[in-house]
């Protein structure tokens, strides 16, 4: 069923002895979490905050019983290194807390950590919420017959994601995407310009090969072989690339250094303001898609992993398309060139496209629809559905 999560919850609660122990493992769930709480206490004016959290969080008053950079581990090799500590504090945490039941537990994103947690504590009768739905609508679609053995309430950022869980008889709120409301409907290419020392009177392309180092060794050559092609028939156009941090600045430094020919102003982090300052954005598919929707830029998505696999990974794979856009839209809004169909041709061809201005105007209006779709108060909306599951519960 979908549960209502409008932010009319009535008389604020009397929740003197009311406890929500919350995990995020990764910066964005402390975010997440930070916002949360502040809703959160809005309704329960005296409730406590517990679990494990960040800095914003602990700023709200939360108690953390660990330190959440223990969670946040990337990779094939870390985890498995990590993981007699990781199923020791899984094991801690549940026992923690069916032996003093919270309100509700409320596990932050990270589904291979909290999942866990969420099944074993909704087995014993506590009120269990995931805030952020694994991919499951995406691929290995059979992982939702273990949530719905998990989770009392599924919060969704993403209007199809609701419907997925409502096909699948699992509780769920759709509460809008945070960047929704920190993205300006309007962006303003000439402040982003000026901040970043780039010509106001030059197109713009920005790069965006991805955050962790596979990515980038996959993707950031391929961009650079379609930055060249372009100058080929566009000399003044620009690049920019945003590294997502200091590693990833180094390993596209170092592979700049061997074409001097292209003039690309590479940067750290400040990958909203590069988007901003574009004319166009060629990127690899994840959130950026979304905030590059948000900014009312004209993409172009692609990917490439290695064949083997890709060949174990796209049976598994269900949906149409692969970035945000195109999914809240239900349509090809912008191209998706993935795998084979990724060749320095295919992405020129789009790129320039994309550079063109004549569909632009009918591209920002879609994506200002958009945008306005996923434009809830986030935090308030999730807060209300809790608070609705809670109150069921007494």
């Amino acid at each position: 069923m979908s549960v209502q999560s409008d932010n009319n919850v009535s008389a604020k609660a009397d929740a003197s002895g009311s406890v929500f122990a919350i995990v995020a493992g990764e910066a964005s769930g402390d975010t997440l979490g930070a916002d949360l709480i502040r809703a959160l206490r809005r309704v329960y004016p005296n409730a406590q905050f517990e679990g494990v959290g960040g800095p914003k969080m602990i700023a709200e008053g939360f108690v953390s019983h660990y330190q959440m950079d223990r969670l946040s581990v990337m990779g094939l090799i870390e985890p498995l290194k990590r993981l007699p500590e990781l199923l020791r504090m899984r094991r801690e945490i549940v026992q923690r807390y069916k032996n003093t039941p919270p309100s509700a537990f409320i596990g932050i994103d990270s589904p291979d950590f909290n999942l866990g947690i969420e099944k074993a504590l909704h087995s014993a009768g506590i009120k269990t919420v995931h805030y952020v739905s694994p991919s499951v609508w995406a691929w290995r679609q059979g992982r939702i017959k273990n949530i719905k053995r998990s989770v009392d309430l599924m919060l969704c950022l993403l209007p199809f994601e609701e419907a997925f869980y409502l096909e699948h008889a699992v509780p769920v709120a759709f509460v809008g995407h945070p960047l929704a409301g920190q993205i300006a409907r309007q962006p303003n290419i000439a402040e982003a310009r000026q901040r970043l020392g780039i010509d106001q009177d030059r197109p713009l392309l920005t790069l965006m090969p991805g955050s962790r180092s596979g990515e980038v060794q996959q993707m950031a050559e391929l961009f650079l072989d379609v930055a060249a092609q372009l100058l080929l028939s566009h000399p003044q156009l620009q690049f920019v690339i945003p590294a997502a941090n200091s590693d990833r600045h180094k390993q596209l430094e170092e592979m700049l250094a061997t074409r001097p020919e292209l003039q690309v102003k590479l940067i750290e982090q400040q990958s909203l303001l590069a988007m901003e300052a574009a004319d166009a954005v060629l990127l690899t598919s994840g959130t950026t898609a979304l905030e590059a929707m948000l900014l009312k830029k004209p993409m172009v998505v692609s990917y490439r992993m290695g064949n083997l696999t890709y060949k174990l990974v796209s049976p598994f794979i269900k949906t149409p398309y692969i970035s945000i856009p195109n999914l809240l839209a239900n349509e090809m809004l912008v191209p998706e060139l993935i795998q084979e169909q990724a060749t320095v041709e295919n992405l020129t061809d789009a790129v320039l496209k994309a550079l063109d201005g004549n569909t632009r105007e009918q591209l920002e209006l879609r994506f200002d629809q958009l945008h306005e779709q996923i434009n809830l108060n986030s935090g308030d909306s999730a807060a209300a559905a809790i608070a609705n599951l809670v109150t069921d519960q007494a």
